[in-house]
């Protein structure tokens, strides 16, 4: 891989954790249901009438919209409206790579490996200690939505497995026509037509552009050149560079919003990211290590 590969893939990282820090700017401009609907309608339009739908049945496009859009975005952003940092949700919500490894052994007999087992442990041990740390800034509630959110997370990567090989630009676009109506409709319910109304009438260049970051840059620059590079290259070599978004989403929280850590959440933190490397690229570095050298 170039390094112009490699460049664009961490500039995708780095957006995907400053991402974070949006979200936290958004939902203090918007009710979080309505920031989500307003993202998806923005990440769909006007792309959706451009881009051909993928080869993927509506059923799937459905369910993806549906858990990936309504349910996940809808509890990361309550979850980091009723109490968890910007940093701390790029982290946790990692916990879908873990959630990923359970339910594909619990429901395709996919058994993980030792050292899987291994990873998710260490990071499910720095997830409890990160809970020993509940503050005014950071809640239970918080910490359990935007882990409902990584298991949501983790729902969708197993219907995505049965796409197959598609454009992800494509398969995003067409995906993100499916959440922003199921999303209003909860917004009115829940929010209230009075409050989503005065977000609208109060719109800021602040709000406007959290808007158009989380649906354009994040969503269509970030999945185009994703889907790009895994064409390029492949899956099993672009996917670790997602292990850099929660080190870029607390570094840009630490100097955008102020987020203070501190030593016990700064080593939990490094015990999570140690058990994402080991679930995600322990098993390929065993193999590897196993490899026979041939004789020259």
């Amino acid at each position: 891989m170039g390094l112009i590969d490699i460049a664009l893939l961490v500039l995708v990282a780095a957006v995907w954790g400053f991402n974070f820090v949006v979200i936290k700017i958004g939902i203090a401009n918007f009710p979080p249901i309505l920031f989500s609907a307003l993202r998806f309608l923005f990440a769909a339009l006007p792309l959706v009438f451009f881009l051909p739908r993928p080869a993927v049945s509506w059923r799937l496009i459905l369910g993806i919209g549906l858990v990936l859009g309504v349910v996940k975005f809808s509890f990361l952003f309550i979850g980091m409206d009723v109490g968890l940092s910007a940093g701390l949700a790029s982290l946790l919500l990692q916990s879908q790579a873990f959630f990923t490894v359970i339910l594909a052994a619990l429901i395709y007999r996919d058994r993980p490996r030792p050292v899987q087992v291994s990873g998710i442990l260490v990071a499910f041990a720095g997830m409890a200690v990160i809970a020993t740390t509940v503050d005014g800034g950071f809640t239970f509630a918080g910490l359990a939505l935007v882990l409902a959110a990584g298991l949501a997370w983790a729902c969708a990567n197993l219907l995505m497995k049965k796409v197959g090989s598609v454009d992800m630009l494509s398969l995003m676009v067409w995906v993100s026509l499916v959440p922003p109506i199921p999303l209003a409709i909860i917004s009115l319910a829940t929010e209230g037509l009075d409050r989503d109304l005065a977000a609208l009438q109060a719109l800021s260049w602040q709000g406007l552009g959290a808007v158009a970051y989380i649906a354009y840059v994040a969503t269509i620059f970030g999945f185009g050149v994703w889907g790009y590079m895994i064409r390029k290259h492949g899956v099993s070599t672009v996917a670790p560079f997602s292990l850099l978004v929660p080190v870029f989403g607390m570094s840009s929280s630490a100097l955008v919003l102020g987020e203070s850590f501190g030593p016990i959440r700064l080593a939990s933190a490094v015990c999570v990211v140690c058990g994402l490397v080991l679930t995600a690229l322990g098993p390929r570095l065993i193999d590897r290590t196993r490899r026979p050298i041939s004789a020259a």
